[in-house]
């Protein structure tokens, strides 16, 4: 009676701990529940291979009636609950990693073992006995999921408003199947005795009737009980969770969504930075701005889905040939700019090089694209963003104007003075 009483603490125990471990899977993850449904696999063959308790119906390990029992209603759970994609996880995973572990054994009995020094050895036939045991309790569980999970549907035809009756007979039938399977493979690697086999099968009847109840019991109050949204952060892991999804969605903030460039927003703010930075430090600042030439040619002879293309691999130009210190922005459908810390001459060669480079990604025969651009450089009269920007506007207009497929970084005698530029800007 006292051992009876025992396994029963036991399998309440075990229900109780995994079911809040699935409970909680919306907000742990279900992987703690997996890897504790794994880590129990090795004890339960370990207790179904050298443990034994004697019953008044025969002797009994907890591990083929507690564990392994209790595992396979929570196999069950996950299908219930989930679905057989989620279900199939736990299982393969089972399966794969003791095939692995046997591969690994057989490579470490090729090793020259050196004893400890108080004499102690690794008993390499206990490992064999309990990895050919894992393996095959394992390939067992394969197919004991599988069956209860189509047990359980072709049942459900039958008693779908019957679900204690539904989940017992499933459970029974597949333990049955399991308890012969399993004690074949016992009684030739141990010698187990044929009441280990009796003993074993009704200590599993007794445990399908209880786990059936116990998830019936889960399953209801659940329905009433939903588990509510986290208010906040429960650990370090999830804290840590929070700050990275974070840090991903301040990246993401200011990008554009076609090009992956930061966009406009981010270039006035981060320009006005620079330009503040610059004047502070009297390190050099240039922005190069830079437009596609005829691109509404592209989209309309092409289509827009070949515009997107050339808008794409642009910025992919500009991004390769920048450099780690330079901010490359998509100002406007066509537009880009790229603030620089260069003096004016090392940015008026970047601007060559964007230009060659871009130049030599076309194809004739689909999609010849060409740039121009306009540069211009922190000074005292540019000591803002907009008188900046304008200058080099201003200058990209004159590439345009003078044939495009060039970079204009000097004045020209159309071009009007900052004074002009500025008025321009006030009004």
């Amino acid at each position: 009676m006292y051992n009876s009483l025992l396994l029963l603490l036991e399998a309440v125990a075990y229900f109780g701990v995994m079911v809040t471990l699935f409970r909680l899977r919306r907000r742990i993850g279900i992987g703690v529940f997996v890897c504790a449904l794994g880590a129990m696999h090795f004890l339960e063959t370990y207790l179904a291979s050298t443990f034994y308790v004697a019953l008044p119906f025969g002797i009994v390990s907890p591990g083929s009636s507690v564990l392994f029992s209790g595992k396979l209603v929570m196999l069950l759970l996950v299908y219930m609950k989930e679905d057989a994609a989620t279900v199939r996880q736990p299982i393969y995973g089972l399966l794969f990693g003791n095939a692995l572990m046997i591969g690994l054994v057989l490579l470490l009995r090729q090793h020259d073992i050196a004893p400890l020094p108080s004499g102690l050895q690794p008993d390499i036939a206990f490992i064999d006995q309990m990895g050919w045991l894992m393996v095959w309790g394992t390939a067992l569980l394969f197919v004991d999921a599988i069956l209860i999970i189509l047990l359980y549907e072709r049942l459900g035809k039958y008693l779908r408003k019957a679900l204690f009756a539904r989940i017992l007979i499933s459970t029974a039938c597949v333990l049955t199947f399991d308890q012969v399977g399993f004690f074949t493979a016992l009684h030739f690697i141990t010698g187990a005795p044929a009441e280990v086999f009796f003993g074993g099968w009704y200590a599993k009847m007794a445990a399908a009737f209880t786990y059936s109840m116990m998830l019936v019991a889960y399953i209801r109050w659940a329905g009433i009980h939903p588990i509510p949204a986290p208010r906040g952060l429960g650990d370090i892991f999830e804290t840590l969770t929070y700050r990275e999804r974070y840090e991903a969605l301040v990246q993401h903030v200011g990008r554009d969504g076609l090009t992956g460039l930061w966009h406009r927003g981010r270039f006035e703010t981060d320009g006005e930075q620079e330009i503040a930075a610059s004047l502070a430090s009297g390190k050099p600042l240039s922005l190069i701005v830079i437009d596609v030439d005829h691109f509404k040619s592209i989209n309309d002879r092409f289509g827009h889905a070949e515009g997107d293309r050339a808008l794409r691999s642009i910025a992919t130009r500009l991004h390769e040939i920048a450099g780690p210190d330079d901010h490359v922005y998509r100002t406007g459908g066509e537009e880009f700019a790229i603030l620089c810390r260069r003096p004016h001459p090392v940015a008026r060669l970047l601007g060559e090089n964007i230009r060659l480079a871009v130049k030599a990604s076309g194809t004739a025969d689909v999609c010849a694209v060409t740039i121009s651009a306009g540069i211009a450089t922190v000074s005292g009269s540019t000591a803002s963003l907009a008188e900046l920007f304008a200058l080099a506007d201003q200058r990209l207009y004159t590439a345009k104007a003078s044939g495009r497929d060039r970079v204009v970084g000097e004045p020209s005698l159309a071009e009007p003075d900052q004074a002009q530029l500025s008025a321009g800007q006030a009004h």
